[in-house]
């Protein structure tokens, strides 16, 4: 079965490092946190978010302070102006992006970011060809399997088989928080969804969701890491789009082989 992270606690720093994936010298990876940043309410205070409504030159100086404490720089990231769609793109350079919704590199030193505020971020690495995708997996990536189609651009790319990867499905809505109508809940199958007959909603497990198609697609369930966090239960810490009505900041998930 897949394990849940038990990751050392550096939240109050900006960050975690997901327990299974911080193992590996090569790799450099981490979850942001909403804490130890800069910004005011509603955007209090670790917001990465480039395209919030936050000001422009706090959320450049958050930027920069997770960057520095993850011992890297802006300057070697590539990121993601997020569109909920399904395309991969191969990153060779740092800068933003716009029109994608996962990225994979086997660059050194070209450290992925993915950005999420309930939406599930996947990170996914390959020891063996040395290879890394970060993904940003809402309800529709996740129904249109952008995991699925990141594994195929690494194998198509670098020669990734899946039954080498490790994954990391990080901290997103859970399951009794994400509430959707028919409109929603029809795209998922039953073991990603419950019907509750008091609230008249179907509520939907998007981690289990993503665990279940990494699974199917090789990745050994040994090697898939999930977050014990939830971004609407632990909303101190994690930001949440739904709890916060859409006023709120963002968090990044970083992969990367270090330089």
């Amino acid at each position: 079965m897949s394990i849940e992270s038990t990751s050392t606690d550096t939240a109050s720093l900006g960050f975690r490092r997901p327990q299974q994936l911080a193992r590996f010298p090569a790799l450099l990876v981490a979850e942001s946190t909403r804490q130890g940043g800069l910004s005011t309410f509603p955007y209090t205070s670790m917001n990465l978010g480039l395209y919030s409504k936050d000001q422009p030159t706090v959320i450049q100086q958050n930027r920069d302070l997770f960057f520095e404490r993850l011992g890297i720089s802006e300057g070697q990231v590539a990121g993601l102006h997020q569109v909920h769609g399904t395309e991969v793109l191969l990153a060779e350079k740092a800068g933003q992006y716009k029109g994608f919704d996962a990225l994979i590199t086997q660059q050194v030193g070209l450290y992925l970011s993915a950005t999420v505020a309930d939406c599930t971020p996947i990170l996914i690495f390959d020891p063996k060809q040395r290879a890394v995708g970060a993904i940003h997996a809402g309800w529709r990536g996740t129904v249109a399997r952008i995991v699925v189609k990141t594994l195929e651009a690494m194998q198509h790319n670098f020669g990734t088989v899946a039954a080498d990867c490790y994954a990391y499905v990080g901290t997103c809505i859970d399951e009794c928080s994400f509430e959707v109508d028919a409109d929603v809940a029809d795209h998922f199958t039953d073991p990603f969804k419950r019907w509750d007959e008091e609230k008249q909603k179907f509520f939907v497990d998007l981690k289990a969701s993503n665990v279940a198609l990494l699974k199917a697609k090789g990745v050994p369930p040994s090697q898939i890491e999930v977050s014990p966090y939830s971004t609407v239960l632990h909303n101190e810490a994690y930001f949440s789009y739904r709890k916060e009505k859409g006023l709120t900041g963002r968090m990044l998930a970083v992969i990367g082989l270090k330089a």
